[in-house]
């Protein structure tokens, strides 16, 4: 029996673009939740491929459980909007549509999140090689102590910003600020610092492994353009914006976090281009948080009585940001790059 709108307790968005080869397998672990009070809402962003074939097959043997939304490509930040607005759950979450849920997915996130009235729920995840088999990480697997929003938002940067290994109350996502010129590069985190924005409740944790993210080759390091660096720099601003207006309390929190993304992530991830030159990049980046976001170097998040107080993270971002200031990013990614590339071991925040 299919789930009326009023009962659905889980719209999970799903957005597919070139994923005719992965796609049967994911939506066959969302077919085989233990919830059955779900909506699969599929955005076919334009896919030249196979996509819409095999949802509009999906559709014909799940009936109303599969929702489909094919449209032209516009980007998977204006199609993850799409399917909010069409979400019909007391929740919504996420899936790739190149990785997989284990069958109890569903009903963890959603469970714990309501036997909290949280506003996320996250759970653990694998990252797996899709050739292989192989696991190469197991992340947010161990037990944390739930936390609320405010009055402890400097836990939030402890969040992975990745939106498939979450639920978030749909009243929140359905009223986010939207962004004038969406980035894509950091889009993900970007969406969850909106996200932050309308939240003042609590974050809970399932620590189960309940998503196999698929690592394909080449995906651990991909190219970013410097006209994709003007827009997240952009969209900083933009944000930085909306929580000096909405949330000016959040500050803190938005500063390491700007720290964190840009700092160590993007940076990172520029050092990979051989055409970047690191020393630029970290003095560029350093200038920008230095005007904008200001608490940064001095974040309350990353003093040694808060690291050792909420371990993981913290302890890595407060290294992080000493070998930062101290100029020695060049050195340090030289051997972070290495491990990832020669030793195959990705160390993840």
């Amino acid at each position: 029996m299919q789930p009326s709108a009023q009962d659905i307790k889980l719209s999970i968005i799903v957005p597919c673009y070139k994923v005719e080869k992965y796609l049967p397998k994911c939506l066959d672990s969302l077919m085989a939740q233990t919830l059955d009070q779900i909506e699969v809402i599929c955005i076919n962003d334009g896919s030249p491929d196979r996509c819409i074939d095999i949802l509009n097959d999906y559709r014909a043997r799940y009936g109303e459980k599969i929702v489909i939304v094919d449209k032209k490509n516009e980007g998977v930040w204006k199609g993850r909007w799409d399917g909010i607005a069409l979400a019909r759950g007391e929740y919504i979450g996420f899936i790739d549509s190149d990785d997989y849920a284990e069958p109890d997915f569903a009903q963890s996130l959603y469970e714990a999140a309501k036997a909290s009235d949280a506003d996320i729920a996250v759970c653990g995840f694998e990252r797996t090689d899709l050739e292989t088999g192989k696991v190469l990480s197991r992340e947010l697997c161990d037990p944390r102590e739930d936390f609320t929003i405010e009055g402890d938002e400097g836990r939030l940067v402890e969040l992975n910003t990745a939106p498939w290994n979450k639920c978030f109350r749909a009243s929140v996502l359905k009223g986010m600020r939207n962004l004038t010129n969406p980035p894509t590069v950091l889009d993900d985190m970007a969406f969850h610092l909106l996200a932050y924005l309308d939240m003042r409740g609590k974050v809970v944790f399932t620590p189960k492994s309940l998503v196999h993210y698929m690592v394909r080759e080449g995906s651990i390091i991909n190219t970013v353009r410097e006209e994709q660096v003007d827009s997240i720099l952009a969209a900083f601003l933009e944000i930085r914006g909306y929580y000096e207006e909405a949330r000016p309390e959040l500050l803190p929190m938005l500063d390491a976090m700007a720290f964190l993304h840009l700092g160590v992530s993007l940076t990172f991830r520029l050092s990979c281009d051989e055409r970047y030159d690191v020393r630029a990049i970290t003095e560029r980046f350093t200038a920008y948080l230095n005007e904008h976001f200001p608490t940064w170097s001095k974040s309350p998040y990353l003093t040694a009585a808060y690291a050792k107080k909420n371990g993981g993270a913290y302890k890595k971002l407060r290294f992080a940001r000493k070998v930062y200031t101290a100029g020695l990013m060049t050195a340090a990614l030289s051997v972070y790059r290495f491990m990832i590339e020669k030793l195959h071991v990705d160390i993840k925040w």
